[in-house]
């Protein structure tokens, strides 16, 4: 893979002529153009003091510094890297004076522009709207997505690897499932096997949309679905991803519990044939992303269940689970090969059989090339 002095070199020469200033919190943006790995991710908020400077401050010449809170540094493991110029505030110390002493060795114009990171909270550009009161802000992540929205070679080949992770902890799951289970025994079994199988966790939180006579659909009420027992006929919609390397990985599958109907067998088979419409149509220099969208959701329109395919066929993926452009009507963005999306078409109903599939796949001139291929076949818990 491109090393981190290289990505770096790029994006500074992007910034010439755009910006005078950068700053990256640390995030997708950073652990991309850098290597400085974000962590786990928390529900609530974990603050230090003078937080709000934690990250990269660099120009298209010079640069990155690396400003980081004592906590950060210390406890968060980042305080031993090499070959880079690391400030560490101290608990008392003060962050508006450490960040004008980076600023000050940057030599900025009177009016500068300032490339911000769409990470970056909203209390970085307040203290740097008083810092810098004349300087007009601009999207940093906007000038760095021209360099992510392709992937090279050695990207592909780290989210082949998410995807073999995936497979092989959705492969430990399957002969643990049982009638009786809750969605968040089945859950929990999920996220466990893949850091068993490697990953740092997963990169979103797992779902499961079980869907059945007793089961009806339930949609972010987490705390309620949790609970329910698992008793046939159900069938359970999966929807997760193993982190690997800093890239992210989206898989789904739908697996039975009970013999299922000859409506959940025909639902299936639609869904799986949808997909590969979809990804056959992904020809980079040919299709755009509205095309893809209308091959996959076609078939389904098609077939009469058109009405249950009610989100999109899929969006960009790679270092975050989610990124532009997406695979939907009204985007006309033009696929270029080594670009990777999700394709996942899918068919939900509120108690009647109903089944998703989703899988990552890198657009190339012939069509698609999933990179998980596991579990074709609808899988029965009898």
């Amino acid at each position: 893979m491109a090393s981190s002095n290289d990505r770096l070199s790029r994006f500074q020469a992007l910034l010439a002529g755009k910006a005078d200033l950068a700053f990256v919190p640390i995030s997708t943006d950073l652990d991309y153009l850098a290597g400085i790995a974000r962590d786990i991710p928390n529900y609530g908020a974990t603050l230090h003091p003078g937080g709000w400077l934690e990250g990269a401050w660099l120009t298209p010449d010079a640069g990155p510094v690396l400003a980081l809170p004592r906590m950060t540094a210390e406890y968060g493991g980042k305080g031993g890297m090499k070959g880079v110029d690391l400030r560490v505030l101290g608990d008392w110390d003060d962050p508006e004076r450490m960040v004008r002493d980076i600023l000050a060795g940057f030599r900025l114009p009177a009016k500068p522009r300032v490339a911000v990171s769409d990470f970056a909270h909203a209390e970085s550009l307040v203290h740097l709207q008083r810092i810098l009161p004349d300087a007009v802000f601009v999207s940093g992540t906007a000038i760095l997505r021209e360099m992510r929205v392709v992937k090279s070679d050695e990207e592909i080949a780290l989210m082949r690897k998410a995807g073999e992770i995936t497979e092989a902890a959705f492969a430990q799951v399957l002969p643990k499932l049982t009638f009786g289970m809750t969605e968040l025994d089945v859950i929990a079994e999920v996220d466990y096997q893949m850091k068993r199988q490697g990953s740092l966790g997963p990169t979103f939180t797992t779902s499961l949309y079980p869907v059945g006579p007793e089961h009806p659909l339930m949609f972010g009420r987490r705390l309620e679905s949790w609970k329910r027992p698992l008793r046939p006929p159900v069938a359970l919609l999966f929807d997760f991803g193993a982190s690997w390397q800093g890239l992210c990985y989206d898989f789904g599958r739908t697996v039975c519990f009970g013999a299922p109907s000859e409506e959940q067998v025909k639902v299936h088979r639609l869904v799986m044939e949808s997909q590969r419409a979809g990804i056959a149509a992904m020809k980079s220099g040919v299709a755009t992303c509205e095309g893809v969208d209308h091959a996959t959701r076609k078939y389904l329109d098609d077939a009469g269940y058109g009405e249950f395919f009610r989100h999109r066929t899929g969006h960009g993926i790679g270092w975050d689970v989610h990124e532009p452009p997406f695979l939907t009507k009204g985007d006309g963005t033009l696929l270029r090969e080594g670009m990777m999306f999700t394709v996942e078409p899918s068919i939900f109903r509120t108690t009647l059989p109903s089944a998703r599939v989703e899988d990552v796949v890198v657009a190339r001139p012939g069509g698609g090339e999933p990179l998980t291929r596991g579990f074709q076949d609808l899988h029965v818990v009898e």
